[in-house]
C-alpha cells in the first residue's frame, strides 16, 4: 500500500484518486490511522436512498414517471440522444462563442 500525508495527498490529489480508480492500493494518513481510497460503485437507489430517504415504492413510481416523461419528450423531438464526443464538441464551441 502506497502511503500518503494528507499534505502529499492533496498536492496530487487528482493523480491519487485516478491511481486508486485503477486498483492501486492509496492510503491516507491521518493522525494514528491510514484511510484507504478506494473506488466504489453506486447505484441510483443507492443514491436516492442516502440523499432523500427514498426507497421502494415512492423511488419506483419516481422511476417510472421519470421514464415515460423522457420518452414522451423523445417522440416530441425535444429530446436528443448525444455522443461523448459531440457534447464535448458543442461545449468547446459554446466556450469560444
Amino acid at each position: 500500500m502506497q502511503t500518503l500525508t494528507i499534505t502529499d495527498a492533496k498536492k496530487n490529489l487528482g493523480r491519487w484518486l485516478q491511481a486508486a480508480a485503477q486498483g492501486a492500493d492509496i492510503g491516507i494518513i491521518s493522525g494514528a490511522d491510514i484511510i484507504a481510497l478506494r473506488k466504489v460503485r453506486v447505484a441510483s437507489a443507492d443514491y436516492a436512498q442516502g440523499e432523500y430517504g427514498v426507497t421502494g415504492e415512492p423511488l419506483d413510481a419516481f422511476a417510472q414517471a421519470t421514464d415515460e416523461r423522457f420518452q414522451k419528450l423523445k417522440r416530441a423531438g425535444k429530446l436528443t440522444l448525444t455522443t461523448h464526443d459531440e457534447l464535448k464538441k458543442l461545449l468547446e464551441k459554446a466556450a469560444r462563442d
